[in-house]
């Protein structure tokens, strides 16, 4: 017996000692790393343990965790034997005002029981109903009664009969309204029971009276494992969705300036649940939920088209056609799926602040992403709205050149050529344009598709004008056998009003064709670049103050003189 006693107390005491204590800690968000889409959360918890293993519940946990994403860390001497994502359902909170639901508890009950007794006496109504009708459809159906006697019959007897069948249809059809009468009555006021009933129900449902779901609680449970009582600090990060940032630029630069002003913003919003409270705030240009996976190339198969049936039969219907082919490939595994590019929109916000945030910000470069770390605290509250962070604000240098195309536009652009733009580590965005301190308009940046110079337009400038015009004189046309000749002459003038000089990149075009029935000759196009595969002339003038130029080109169409050409 005593043997027994000390196996129980030996078992009992592995299981006190074994035991996981469970301590529940909130968190505080103390760092984000906001990508395009999606945000890195880090948060602090404190806790306190006692040697053995512990549960650290950790709550204050967005309700859009990625539960696959989760790191954790401690500081302490501790082991982190696990952790896990965990959803807490606490129970519906209880009501609180318990006078006002007892009395509709009991408005309710009285209501049903009346309910329950109006039934049963307009049940008892109904039932009087059928037996007086009844007993007046018999009434009427005898014959005798109704004076339908035989002729043998007495005058006397005939009409007492009559008197009687007249007497009770009246007491018949009288107690018949009333009982309808008293049914309509019973009726109405069991209609409006019933809605009263079913407002009280209601105001319960819709006042609060009844208990109150509350929101599933997203945790993370940390077990640790300590030799002796530890205080410490556990650390969280994982991936939450509902949150993003939206590149933006503004470029500023004034006249004779030489350089661009580039500010660089983040529109950074979130709605994870959480609101960031004074948190250090990394700006990523990196994607999580992109597709991470490289493609993957496949043998290409090439062979004849099958023929069905009887053989290399010559009939249409027995060639694999290109759909049918295609579900054959499908069927043995030879078509790939191909993903879709995502492109985003950017809202633009103007953005000014006294002293520039850019100054505490650092670039972290990474193998496949930019990271901005930025030391100024931030507080952006869980509602999706919109949060400008200044990312950078940099003096760019920029050659400044003209740039006109009057046979579209006889205007003359201003264009800043901005050299080294690969290097900024810009993505595509939208961009507002300044100019001596006027808003130009807004356009479209994209580094992924140009070289290392970015051209930006600033708008016309009125002080270099232009004009182009067919010169009418020397556009002759002649025939020369079964052919039709056609010349065409033109004449580009250029009239620089600065007090500066300038460069002026000039395009124009003659025609091209793809018909080899027709010639396309350039006679004179005053030393132009000429690109053969699109007909583009490019002229590359330097102008002198208040200086003017005049461009002529000239080119010759032969066709066949009984085909009309489209010109």
């Amino acid at each position: 017996m005593k043997k027994c006693i000390l196996l129980l107390t030996i078992f009992f005491t592995s299981i006190s000692v074994n035991a996981i204590e469970e301590n529940i800690v909130k968190s505080k968000v103390t760092e984000v790393t906001v990508y395009a889409k999606g945000v890195q959360l880090f948060q602090k918890a404190n806790y306190a343990i006692k040697s053995g293993s512990s549960e650290i519940i950790i709550e204050g946990i967005s309700s859009f965790i990625d539960p696959n994403s989760i790191q954790v860390s401690a500081t302490g001497d501790v082991i982190i034997l696990d952790s896990k994502h965990t959803i807490f359902y606490p129970k519906p909170e209880p009501v609180t005002k318990e006078g006002i639901p007892l009395k509709i508890k009991r408005d309710i009950q009285l209501l049903e029981d009346s309910l329950r007794m109006i039934g049963y006496d307009i049940q008892e109504i109904q039932d009087e109903i059928n037996v007086f009708t009844a007993t007046r459809n018999i009434l009427s159906a005898n014959g005798a009664v109704r004076g339908q006697g035989k002729v043998n019959d007495s005058i006397e007897l005939l009409q007492n009969t009559l008197d009687y069948y007249a007497k009770k249809m009246l007491q018949l059809n009288k107690k018949l309204l009333s009982l309808k009468k008293k049914k309509a009555v019973q009726t109405d006021i069991k209609s409006k029971m019933n809605k009263r009933l079913q407002e009280l129900k209601n105001y319960q449902r819709n006042s609060g009276l009844l208990p109150k779901k509350k929101k599933p609680i997203h945790r993370i449970v940390v077990t640790l494992m300590a030799n002796k009582s530890v205080n410490g600090k556990v650390l969280v990060n994982y991936l939450s969705s509902n949150a993003g940032w939206i590149p933006h630029y503004d470029f500023r630069t004034k006249k004779d300036a030489g350089k661009v002003n580039l500010n660089y913003k983040a529109k950074v919003y979130q709605n994870t649940g959480l609101d960031w409270k004074e948190v250090r705030v990394n700006i990523s240009t990196n994607n999580p939920y992109q597709n991470k996976t490289k493609p993957t190339l496949h043998p290409w198969y090439l062979d004849y088209a099958y023929a069905y049936k009887n053989g290399y039969n010559k009939g249409l219907n027995n060639v694999s056609t290109p759909s049918r082919m295609k579900k054959e490939m499908a069927d043995m595994g030879y078509v790939n799926a191909a993903g879709a590019k995502l492109k985003e929109d950017a809202i633009l916000v103007e953005y000014e602040e006294a002293r520039r945030s850019d100054e505490f910000v650092s670039v972290v470069r990474q193998l496949v992403s930019a990271e901005f770390k930025i030391d100024l605290p931030y507080s952006i509250k869980s509602n999706n709205d919109h949060h400008i962070v200044l990312i950078k604000n940099i003096d760019l240098e920029a050659k400044f050149k003209h740039f006109a195309v009057p046979k579209l536009d006889q205007s003359v652009y201003l264009v800043a050529q901005i050299s080294k733009f690969d290097e900024l580590g810009l993505v595509p965005a939208k961009a507002n344009i300044f100019f001596d301190g006027s808003y130009m308009g807004e356009t479209y940046v994209d580094p992924t598709s140009m070289d290392d110079t970015l051209s930006l337009s600033l708008g016309k400038d009125p002080n270099v004008q232009i004009k182009r015009k067919l010169l009418k004189k020397d556009c002759k046309e002649k025939i020369i056998g079964d052919k039709v000749e056609r010349n065409f002459a033109y004449s580009i003038e250029v009239k620089n009003l600065k007090s500066t000089p300038i460069e002026l990149t000039l395009l124009d075009q003659i025609p091209i064709t793809q018909n080899g029935d027709i010639s396309i000759e350039a006679k004179n196009i005053s030393n132009a670049k000429k690109e053969d595969r699109t007909g583009i002339l490019e002229w590359r003038i330097q102008m002198k103050p208040k200086d003017k130029k005049v461009i002529d080109f000239k080119f010759k169409i032969k066709h066949n003189k009984n085909k009309r050409v489209i010109i």
